[in-house]
């Protein structure tokens, strides 16, 4: 199961919102899809990885 926990302690880590995400581009439908541990593509991991500076392994796990 994927699970984007991560993210979410990431961020708070790094004083990211939500809105500065919306901001940057990242749109309301993936960050729904983001709470509810949907798919999401790999070209949005490498664009949040942009946006929070950070890898792949901050944003997503595998349970």
């Amino acid at each position: 199961m994927i699970s984007y926990e991560p993210l979410w302690a990431t961020m708070k880590q790094k004083g990211i919102s939500q809105y500065s995400l919306l901001k940057s581009g990242i749109d309301n439908k993936t960050l729904d899809s983001l709470k509810k541990n949907k798919n999401i593509t790999l070209l949005t991991v490498e664009k949040l990885c942009q946006i929070i500076e950070c890898t792949p392994n901050d944003i997503v796990e595998f349970k």
